[in-house]
């Protein structure tokens, strides 16, 4: 009696990525003006070259002028080929978030009611920053029926997990995301981790995990397949 092998779309080991038909929105939140573009700035890159169509909604939490305007800058250049694009920065006080929950609360409140994503990228709910966490926790309080991917924002405290959803990047798209990074955030650039070689490294080593060169790493905690 032989074996009857059916293809399945696994070639040698190899998982070959697929497409979401129906995505169409795609929310975007941060508490900071460059969290968005750390933990998830090469999906997004990504996204809008293969999805025609793609609509956004880019929220940040907290900014003071100068990172607002750092803000605004760098997220019309990563959504400049999307087809539709709305960007809001509020100003939240940094560092202070859990005290604020209420009007942050308010606030996400806003968006969804106007905006209906597809998918929504937030920070890692075990993230040892307590604006990070705050802005997850709220991701998941406010929206109940969503596809969630929580980012990860490398940082002092160590507290970068085991992700369960990985999306390849080649060398050209990473080296696009953290030029960017480089450009539109010069008032990070004296913070010792704010580097090339940060961003270039967490990539690297979550290629690694998926059998790609460079790759960004999600939590996701519930999907309806």
């Amino acid at each position: 009696m032989g074996v009857v092998a059916e293809r399945t779309g696994l070639e040698e080991g190899r998982m070959i990525g697929c497409a979401i038909p129906a995505l169409k929105r795609v929310l975007c939140l941060g508490a900071h003006s460059d969290d968005v573009e750390i933990g998830c700035g090469g999906t997004i890159l990504k996204l809008i070259s293969r999805t025609p169509g793609l609509e956004f909604l880019w929220f940040v939490a907290s900014a003071d002028e100068e990172r607002r305007r750092e803000a605004h800058s760098s997220a019309r250049n990563f959504l400049k080929d999307a087809a539709g694009a709305e960007i809001r920065v509020g100003n939240f006080r940094e560092s202070y978030f859990p005290e604020q929950w209420g009007g942050l609360k308010r606030e996400i409140e806003k968006l969804k009611s106007r905006f209906a994503p597809d998918l929504i990228f937030t920070h890692y709910r075990e993230d040892r920053h307590q604006d990070h966490r705050t802005i997850s926790e709220l991701t998941w309080n406010t929206f109940r029926n969503h596809l969630i991917l929580e980012y990860e924002v490398p940082k002092y405290d160590g507290d970068l997990g085991q992700p369960n959803l990985y999306v390849p990047l080649d060398a050209a798209l990473c080296a696009r995301k953290t030029d960017a990074l480089l450009k539109h955030f010069p008032s990070q650039t004296t913070k010792h981790w704010f580097r090339r070689n940060t961003f270039e490294a967490i990539a690297r080593i979550r290629g690694i995990e998926c059998a790609a060169e460079y790759a960004e790493a999600y939590h996701c905690r519930k999907i309806v397949f």
